[in-house]
């Protein structure tokens, strides 16, 4: 069987590092990825794809990208369930990232320097 996603896209929003209780760093993002047609309207779509990174790739991530960061990445998809207060089954299908790619130059320090023309690889 294969399982192999590979997006790019912009980040949503800052990315928000977490520690789990037992010590891995995590993050969740979302990634707008553009649709490679227009819509009635001549306009590009995009989707959300709600993406999870593990460990390293977490770590670096909450480091060097912020919010419209350009990132690619290769992982698979999971789903899974819980179930809400109200008892209420809640599904969500996810890209769990193995390969995390930064597309962008480098976050600015301080004085939000733009005009860094380093690049991560």
């Amino acid at each position: 069987m294969i399982n192999q996603v590979t997006l790019v896209g912009r980040l949503t929003r800052d990315p928000d590092l977490k520690i789990t209780s037992d010590g891995n760093s995590v993050v969740n993002i979302t990634l707008a990825v553009n649709r490679h047609f227009r819509n009635h309207n001549g306009e590009i779509e995009a989707d959300f794809v709600q993406c999870t990174l593990w460990r390293k790739n977490a770590e670096n991530t909450a480091l060097y990208c912020k919010r419209g960061s350009l990132i690619g990445i290769t992982g698979r998809i999971q789903t899974r369930f819980y179930e809400n207060p109200n008892n209420k089954r809640i599904y969500v299908t996810e890209v769990i990232a193995e390969f995390v790619r930064f597309l962008g130059p480098k976050k600015a320090d301080n004085q939000d320097k733009q005009d860094k023309e380093a690049f991560i690889s």
